[in-house]
């Protein structure tokens, strides 16, 4: 029974501390969302927040962070945004290249602190952008000189303390850290909307609101089923005989992903997607060709059928693009000529890693279509039933990201109570 294993994590010393340690964590990040910058005051910013698709998904992923303009406001989008740009351009510099992929843990070591050093340039630029915007929008006060350089340095400062946290997590907790303080900062909007509903409660709209969580049942089935879809290559291994002993001589299997990439494309298409939105916004106040192409790129973007097209498209295109960089055919059929092993009836080397190729861009168009479509499946939930407030929590990255993180946890958790029942047997 499941109660029987909470019991049992809870008996375990060590598992227990690193669950203790990651709630620690959660407390801090949930305090920590609460602290505004110094000087701003908030009457504005959660209808902005509400009205604007792109800052409500932004704001659900820093656990309302972004409606208290907190000192994560960013959360931890520099560091996602600067680590996805350096696995990026390992497809065009061999150097970088060499050091993520061939130069072991310590090569990883010193590619994931170039992208921790990317994250302040990234972190700074934002928050400018977001205070500038902000003004421009009417949204907070004109800011002095010196308030808009302490609140810059303050979000930078927090968007760095998160990532360490993250960190921290990864290292002595238990899962990936990034992706659990997302988690927490998704779960912890959910008490807001519930109340939200029920605030805008209509008795009208109970077949609407059935439809709606029936719907989210579906779409939580899908995501589990997807997310855990494997393909599986078969692999045979050539009998090799060393000494007195025989070695190899048996079978097993390379699993393929549906979904390779993750959350990773969407998180990037959401980046992409914000990103016009918001130099139009600042330009829109000026005169000219300059400001008439600014607003008509806001309200391009403010159509809903242009905005769920593009960002389907993007998520699609990211997810190839994203796949393209972190697995290589080539290499893994180098390795496993190196180690006897062989796909029957392809020949080794480049006729396997062709025909990796082949299956992995039949596999992954699903998994694609398939993002794209988590991706969207809000506004068009949302239009169907005309229930706005929990459209974030039943599809899209948000649905995504808990799926995805609370199967992750189950399969360590599992894999730490399958390892002491070993080392007791």
């Amino acid at each position: 029974m499941w109660y029987q294993k909470i019991i049992q994590i809870f008996k375990v010393k060590d598992l227990r501390n690193k669950i203790l340690f990651v709630l620690a964590i959660f407390a801090i990040f949930r305090l920590m969302a609460n602290i505004p910058i110094p000087g701003i005051g908030l009457e504005k910013i959660r209808e902005f927040s509400q009205a604007n698709q792109l800052f409500g998904l932004l704001n659900l992923f820093t656990g309302g962070a972004l409606d208290n303009l907190s000192i994560i406001m960013l959360g931890l989008g520099p560091y996602i945004t600067a680590t996805i740009i350096m696995q990026l351009l390992t497809m065009i510099f061999p150097a970088l290249e060499k050091i993520y992929k061939e130069e072991g843990e310590q090569g990883r070591a010193k590619f994931n602190q170039y992208g921790r050093i990317l994250t302040v340039p990234f972190a700074f630029l934002q928050s400018y952008a977001m205070l500038v915007l902000f003004q421009r929008q009417q949204i907070i006060e004109q800011l002095s000189f010196e308030l808009i350089i302490t609140s810059i340095l303050t979000v930078t400062a927090g968007t760095l303390f998160l990532m360490w946290l993250g960190e921290l997590i990864s290292e002595k907790g238990i899962g990936n850290g990034v992706s659990l303080l997302i988690f927490a900062g998704i779960v912890a909007d959910v008490p807001n909307s519930v109340r939200q509903m029920m605030l805008t409660w209509d008795p009208a709209k109970i077949p609407s609101y059935l439809f709606f969580f029936a719907m989210a049942l579906v779409i939580t089935a899908g995501v589990v089923l997807v997310n855990e879809g494997r393909r599986n290559i078969p692999i045979s291994y050539a009998k090799r005989v060393r000494g007195t002993k025989m070695y190899g001589g048996v079978s097993t299997y390379l699993p393929l992903n549906i979904n390779p990439a993750g959350v990773i494309p969407i998180i990037f298409a959401l980046s992409i997607m914000l990103l016009p939105g918001m130099v139009a916004s600042f330009l829109g106040g000026m005169e000219g060709i300059v400001g008439t192409i600014a607003q008509g790129v806001n309200k391009a973007f403010q159509n809903m059928w242009f905005y769920g097209i593009s960002y389907f498209l993007l998520v699609v295109l990211f997810t190839y693009f994203y796949t393209a960089v972190t697995f290589d055919p080539k290499a893994i059929s180098s390795n496993l000529q190196k180690m006897g092993g062989f796909i029957p009836g392809i020949r080794p080397g480049e006729s396997t890693a062709n025909f990796m190729y082949f299956i992995l861009n039949r596999v992954l168009l699903v998994g694609a279509l398939f993002l794209g479509f988590i991706a969207v499946i809000p506004s068009i939930i949302a239009g169907i039933t005309g229930v706005m407030v929990f459209q974030f929590l039943i599809g899209g990255t948000a649905l995504l990201i808990v799926v995805s993180v609370v199967l992750d946890i189950m399969r360590q958790v599992n894999a730490q109570l399958q390892m002491r029942e070993y080392e007791t047997f």
